[in-house]
This record gives C-alpha cells, structure tokens and sequence, in this order.
C-alpha cells in the first residue's frame, strides 16, 4: 500500500519509493500538512507546533484554546476565510461580495488507481502501483466543498494534486482563487528558482531567496508564455546540482497561472500552484462544481539534477502519450528560415529534393500555404489550400515529397483569425473582442473563442481536410499572441475566468480530437516558439518547439533552463543559418548540429545553400543523432556548467541507466591567449569502473573523471603541424563506453 491511513494518530500517509509525504486531520476538522520529505514511517505530528501568539485568530468553536489558529498550522489547503492572513489556496465570495470559507475535515477514501480528469490533461500510471486518496473538505456553514485528490505513483517518486469546488448550495458564489496545490513547510531556508524570459529568450534562470515576504511567479497573458514557466523549484540555501533539498511545482495548465512562494513570521514556508487569480472571478452556480488543473510534486534531497531527473521520466513515460512518446522523431527540414510565406511547390521540392539526398527524412511545410496568405496580415481562419500560389494541390505537393523518400508535415495555428480573411467576414462574433470597444491586435491577428464548442469544430472541420488531402505525417500547432480582450457572445455573465479557462480546455479538445482522428500523427506544440512550452501541452505534443531563436549559442541557454522541468525529448530544436535570423551570429555548422542534438533535431534552413563541406557533414550528423538516440532521449541528463554565469564552457552529458555509457557534449563560450588549462567534471558515472573514449582508445577512471575532469581536448591546427585549443564556438561529443574485463 502506498497510501496508509493511521486512524488512531488521525494521520494519512503517501509513500512513494523515496519519499513521504503526511496529511493530518488535526483539532476541528483542520487539515493540517505534517511531512514531506525523505521516506519516513513514524508520525510526524511534532512539527506542527501550537503556541499562542498574540494578534491572531482562533475557529469560534475553539473557544478560549488561543494556541488553535489557521494562521500558526502547516495547512493542506488553507482558505483565505478560515483566519489565515498567509497566501490562500481557495478563496470564495457570495454574490453580495461577502468572503467565506472555513474548510473542515469530512471524509477521505483510498483507491487502487490514479484519478484522471475530464477535459484536462493529468499524470496517467499504466502500472498496478498508482493509488488515488481523495479527501473531502466542507464549509462549516455552507455545502460549498472542496474534494481533494492525490495521485501517489510510487515507482516515479512523485505525487499529485488537484481540487474541485462544488457549490452545493442554492446561490451563485464566486471562486476568486482556486489553486490546484499548496506546500506548507514549517522550517528551512529556501530559494526559488523560476524560469523567466521573453520571445526568443524562453526560460532563463532565476535563483532568489524567498525570505519574509511573498514571491509572486506568473502570468496574465491567457497562456502559460515565455515570460514565466509554471515549473518553480523550491530549493535549500545551499542546494546544488548533486546535493541539498528541493521541492518541484510542475502545473499541467497551458493558461495564465500563478505560483506564490511566501515565508511567514514565525519561519515556515507556503508555496501555491494554481491558475491565475487576478480577474479569475469564476462564478459556480448551484450544483456546478470547478475542477483545478493538475500538479505534479516531487521532492529530491540529491540536488537539482535528482530532481529534473524525476520530471524528466515523468514526462516521458506518464504524461507523454502515443506512438511517438518512446520512438525516434524523424529528422525534418522546416521552410521558415529558408523562404518565409513566399514559396511556390517548385521552391518546396527544390529544399526537399537536396534534403532527401543528404538523408533528411521529413519536409515540414510552415505559415503560408493558406487562403491569401502571403504575409502575417491576411488568411489566417481560411484553413484551404491557396492551390494558385503553390501551383499545385496539397495532396499533390505530399505526393511529391513522399516519391523522394520522406514523410510530409504541415503547420497550422487554429486558434486565430485575421480581419481579412472569409472567416472573420461571416463570423466576427467568434473573435474575442468586447462589443464597441476596439481590440488589441498582436501580430495583426485576432483569437477565436475556443470556449465555444461549434468554434472549435468548424476549424478542426477545415483542417482535418486539408490533412486528409494530404495524408500528414507530422502538424506543428502555433499559436501567435496573448490574449486580451475576452469576451464571449453567448454568455450572460462575463466571467473572464470561466471563459479563459474554458478557451484552455477547448484548445486541449481541438487536439484530442485531432490525435483521435489520426491516431499515428506526430503532433509538435508551438507559441512563438516557447511560449506555452508546459506539462498541460505535452499531454497532447510528446514535442514542443523550444524557441524561434535557433542561434546555436543563444539555444544553450534556453535548453539549459528548459532542462529543469523537461527532458531532451520535449524540445524541439533545428540547425540553422548563419548569420543567424534573430543574431547575425555565426556558429560552426558542426556546432550548431551537437547542440540540435540536444533536442528532436532538424534542419531549418536551405541545404541548397550550405558550402560543399557542410553538405558532406549532413549525413553525418544525422546518422551520429540516429546512433546516440537512444542514450540522448533516455538517458539520465547531467548539467555540468552553468551556462547563466558567464561559464567559459558550456557542458552537459547523458549517462546510461546502467551507467555503461556516456556521451559528454562541450561548447567553447569564453576563449583567451595562451589559456590555463581548462578541466570539465562530469557526473553520474560509475566511480569504481573505467572508461573509454570510444574516438582515440583512452581509458579513464571513472572516479578521476568526476572529481577531476577531463581537460579541454586540443584539435590538430589547419596550417601548422601542431594540435591547437579549441576555438570560440567549436565544440567536442565523446562517447565513453565502461571497460569490462
């Protein structure tokens, strides 16, 4: 049992292989949090410590006990009425505006199975181990309640967690704040790390203490976006890559989200995932009920790396579906770098005809192909072929590209609609915009009101014809600006909380009906890039395309801190052109391949235009990502530098399970004259044993090579007979393999 209800210590317990992590249904019906941390078996009811201190709150029904108070106890789900002035998790108004909310204890039950939700995506377990524990908590004065789930997957060492607000009353109420988890830890010193960023500069790192005060990470933008991620790590003082304490957050939710890290005055921490409060504002009439998206918590005393270790198998194995979840991707070439919308059929086969010969195996073809599209400022909602423009019809432009030898891929963004276009001509009432108040535009496009079901099957309708005209192997599913201006048509009641969070589950139902139509598609997810790169979408996209900045140097840092949360086989990633689009950056071409490889890899250029020697690494490259896959894509990932500090190098390496291979990859950022030695510590080997560089034959021991490293290797110099140091941007792949008697 992974589950364990202590009825005489009035404890529940969740045990996963290494962890713990204890409820307590505490005096009155409180829901205290007890625990969680490093596998434990006893009580650990101690640490919820009662004291009177002065100006705080008692229940009425505690009476004179003044050590009783919401606002001094570790809570599993504390509610903004209940007497505690910390973050809440769960906030509710009547409709005349009075706040209400005392949650008490009053049932739980234990199943063999984890829960899964409707309409929403959710960590699945396809093993016999997953137990669910749902506790039910009641208003004191109401039969509002609020039914607590926690999925416990042992094998995954992760847990978890979820609500629903049912109004059970005969009243409208008003959730402002209903969050999916909150962690109530009574001691430590703790940072937060977050993943902020921008269009083309996704998830860069940021390591604050939380200290006194309330650290607010999120966004407002109607999708999870490239300025926040819903990914925050919560990490001891001193924690490192390979030891200390951390506590994950990862929210399976592609909409606006908050998480909130606060310290209180008497040394505990909160941290609260959820959906975003600001405008929430969800109004439950009676008998509705509000179901939270999901979070999955995992906690690592090893590190960070422990910890993205733990997501990583996650996503891969438990959220992650379908038939591409666990195989090798094909090695596409995209058109966007090479041509923009401007291309004819004759400009596509002219990629695709090199490409095939070099032993691409993929074309994709980008915005363009649609209605009158020939730039960003028209089309968009017209999902038919613009056959005058390609010269040809779709089915015939796939037909072609598969008699080279390669599967044929198409994008598409079905959430949005252009002015011009036929379809906001006959319907602008579907386009999210307030009635006599001008929107805002963003990239000179609108968004469709994916809340209303008859919106989304129109344009699934559309593009599953032109997908069937061309029998696609691959979409990638973009989505071009935030939203803003929400407003629903048929709605009485502007709630923009219900509506946004209805827009999210339409989007999800777009792809669901999508892969369940074309069950063996290979779906990529895409927001400009990164900018709805989160759990919730690789529930539906086992791939998302990590930035539309594909500069080689630029594309370490944004993998990098994608790497906290995602593994390597989530991240789309392409070699590209230089001068670079978005830098003017010229990166080696054997470089920009080694850090491609760090992702589904691909081509997003012209082949057509490469010099005869990078024509001649083609193939090679890709028979090298084809060789090393498997130990790319599930092996255990190692950040060895940190690449946010002005590291000299950037290095990162995957290591087998069993630890009987390793492929170490190192990226020159920093370069000098007449240079000190330069060393690179590398991790999760197997101390005892030896290894082989599989290039030259040296032979290393493994314990050397973590506590030491292994030095910069040198490269023979083009002119002179001497081995020189590698340049700025040049970089190394090795291959060691354990030496076995």
């Amino acid at each position: 049992m992974s589950i364990i209800h202590n009825a005489e210590k009035s404890t529940i317990t969740l045990h996963t292989d290494n962890t713990s992590y204890q409820i307590k249904i505490g005096p009155f019906g409180l829901l205290q949090h007890t625990y969680y941390g490093p596998h434990m078996e006893e009580d650990a009811e101690y640490c919820v410590m009662y004291r009177d201190r002065g100006f705080t709150l008692t229940p009425y029904d505690a009476e004179r006990k003044r050590w009783l108070s919401a606002e001094l106890m570790p809570l599993e789900y504390p509610c903004e009425a209940a007497g505690d002035f910390r973050a809440p998790a769960l906030s509710i108004r009547r409709k005349d505006g009075i706040l209400i909310g005392d949650m008490r204890y009053e049932s739980h039950r234990i199943e063999k199975g984890k829960y899964s939700l409707e309409g929403l995506p959710a960590v699945y377990d396809d093993t016999e181990e997953a137990e669910t524990l749902t506790v039910v908590l009641k208003e004191k004065n109401t039969n509002i309640r609020a039914v607590l789930q926690y999925g416990v997957l042992p094998h995954r060492d992760v847990i978890t967690r979820t609500a629903r607000i049912e109004n059970g009353t005969e009243d409208d109420i008003v959730l402002t704040h209903a969050a999916s988890a909150c962690l109530d830890l009574v001691s430590g010193e703790w940072d937060v790390i977050n993943f902020h960023g921008r269009h083309a500069g996704e998830r860069n790192v940021s390591r604050t203490p939380s200290g006194h005060r309330e650290t607010v990470v999120g966004t407002r933008r109607g999708a999870s976006s490239h300025h926040q991620n819903p990914f925050v790590i919560l990490a001891e003082k001193d924690a490192g890559e390979l030891h200390g304490q951390c506590y994950g957050m990862s929210f399976l939710y592609s909409g606006s989200f908050s998480c909130s890290v606060s310290g209180d005055a008497y040394g505990g921490t909160r941290m609260v995932m959820g959906i975003q409060p600001d405008n929430f504002d969800y109004v439950l009439t009676p008998g509705e009920s509000f179901q939270a998206p999901e979070t999955a918590l995992a906690y690592s005393c090893e590190g960070l790396t422990k910890l993205s270790q733990i997501y990583h198998k996650l996503i891969s194995q438990n959220i992650c579906r379908g038939p591409w979840k666990n195989r090798r991707r094909p090695v596409l070439i995209n058109n966007w770098e090479a041509t923009g919308p401007d291309f004819t059929a004759e400009k596509i086969l002219h990629i695709a005809e090199k490409a095939a010969s070099l032993g691409v195996e993929m074309l994709v073809l980008d915005d363009g192909w649609f209605g009158k599209r020939d730039d960003d400022f028209a089309g968009l909602g017209d999902w038919y072929v613009n056959t005058e423009k390609l010269g040809c019809t779709m089915g015939e432009l796939a037909a072609s590209i598969r008699d080279l030898g390669m599967k044929f891929g198409i994008w598409i963004e079905p959430e949005m609609v252009n002015e011009d276009s036929d379809l906001y001509r006959a319907h602008p009432d579907w386009a999210l915009q307030v009635p006599g108040i001008e929107p805002a535009l963003g990239r000179s496009q609108l968004v469709l009101d994916f809340s209303r079901e008859e919106v989304v099957d129109y344009i699934l309708d559309h593009i599953c014809k032109v997908l069937d005209e061309s029998k696609a192997d691959y979409v990638k599913m973009d989505m071009n600006r935030p939203i803003f201006d929400v407003y629903n048509a048929l709605s009485a009641y502007q709630s923009r909380g219900k509506i946004m969070y209805k827009y999210i589950l339409g989007v999800y139902r777009f792809m669901e009906k999508l892969l369940e139509r074309y069950p063996d598609l290979l779906l990529e997810g895409c927001a400009s890039g990164g900018g709805r790169f989160d759990a919730g979408m690789l529930y539906y996209c086992p791939q998302i395309w990590c930035s539309d900045n594909t500069d080689g140097i630029d594309r370490i840092r944004i993998q990098y801190g994608t790497s906290f949360g995602y593994p390597v086989r989530t991240m789309g990633a392409h070699v590209s052109r230089v001068p670079n689009y978005d830098t003017r950056r010229i990166v080696p071409f054997d470089t920009r391949a080694v850090i491609a490889m760090e992702g589904t890899f691909g081509y997003e250029l012209d082949l057509n235009t490469l010099s005869e020697e990078e024509a001649r690494q083609v193939p090679v490259q890709i028979e090298t990502f084809k060789k090393y896959w498997d130990l790319l894509h599930n092996g255990l990932y190692y950040r060895l530098t940190d690449v946010t500090h002005n590291t000299k190098e950037a290095a990162w390496m995957m290591v087998a399970e069993d630890r009987s291979e390793a492929l170490l990859n190192i990226v020159v950022l920093d370069v000098s004259g007449n240079r000190p030695n330069r060393f690179v510590k590398l991790a999760g080997l197997d101390a005892s044993a030896s290894y082989k560089d599989e290039a030259n034959g040296a032979v290393y021991s493994g314990a050397a090579l973590m506590s030491v490293g292994i030095p910069l290797p040198k490269v023979p110099h083009e002119k002179y007979h001497w081995m020189r140091d590698l340049g700025e941007y040049e970089s190394v792949q090795i291959h060691f393999t354990k030496v076995t008697d």
